[in-house]
């Protein structure tokens, strides 16, 4: 089984700094010969940012998102759901951060709750 690593840089940066550090990091993984093609490399920008990285990966990596709503669709201003990354081009989604858990609140029935609605949309 292949090993996943994964880069998620929280609520940083800018559209260009993220376009720059994609291909940044593609370019210093496929350059080592110790990981090319021995694991997969996911990126999880900011949501808005997610295009950018899109653009930039240049199907060297994999796409994914910082966060998911635990429901499909509604007036939720700000949610994001999991049907939405899927559309966008999301791979996976990183849930259950400690800042979120911290700063949110969210508790792990609630974490379950966003990964089933992930899941569903795999």
């Amino acid at each position: 089984m292949k090993k996943l690593i994964a880069g998620n840089w929280k609520m940083n940066g800018s559209l260009a700094e993220t376009g720059k550090l994609v291909q940044e990091i593609a370019a210093g993984i496929l350059g080592d010969a110790a990981l090319s093609g021995k694991c997969d490399l996911l990126v999880c920008p900011p949501h808005v940012y997610l295009q950018a990285a899109k653009a930039a990966l240049g199907g060297s990596l994999m796409l994914g998102a910082q966060d998911c709503s635990a429901l499909d669709n509604g007036a939720m201003t700000g949610d994001i759901s999991a049907a939405m990354l899927k559309d966008a081009g999301c791979h996976y989604v990183s849930l259950g951060a400690s800042e979120r858990r911290q700063h949110h609140g969210e508790k792990s029935e609630f974490v379950a709750l966003k990964a089933a609605k992930a899941h569903e949309n795999g």
